[in-house]
């Protein structure tokens, strides 16, 4: 997918020379996003000085547009060293919905799963496209 040879439904959010940044509809969760590096490494500690300056800035640019244009208060950030992909951070939205699987990071696979076994319906994939849509115009329209 940083590749560019396969295109997520929705399309690519915004894309630098270092990132990319995307949704992964499999989890249809409205603002839901990915940051992954286009360079293959594993490890925070691996990112040169120049990509710790953009992947910082690509962080707040997400989590601020999730919070001014799609409402989202609350999000958990999660990435692991022991993927069999690339260096990549899931920011994964708090809704209310989601207490019924508790409060802690505990509660992310429980949300995922329930997210892709439930909410695959037209409506909901409608919200979670128009989330992409309204990220998308935001990356093109902030400097």
């Amino acid at each position: 997918m940083t590749s560019g040879l396969i295109q997520p439904t929705g399309g690519v959010i915004y894309e630098s020379s270092r990132f990319h940044i995307h949704q992964d509809v499999t989890y249809p969760i409205r603002g839901l996003v990915i940051l992954a590096s286009k360079r293959h490494f594993y490890g925070m500690d691996e990112l040169s000085d120049e990509e710790q300056v953009e992947y910082i800035s690509l962080i707040h640019r997400i989590r601020s547009a999730q919070r001014t244009k799609l409402g989202i208060e609350k999000v958990y950030y999660f990435y692991n060293e022991d993927t069999t992909h690339h260096f990549h951070l899931w920011m994964v939205p708090r809704y209310e919905w989601m207490s019924q699987f508790g409060k802690s990071v505990e509660s992310l696979r429980p949300v995922l799963l329930h997210a892709r076994n439930n909410l695959n319906d037209e409506e909901n994939m409608r919200s979670v496209i128009e989330g992409i849509n309204i990220l998308k115009d935001f990356f093109k329209n902030e400097p």
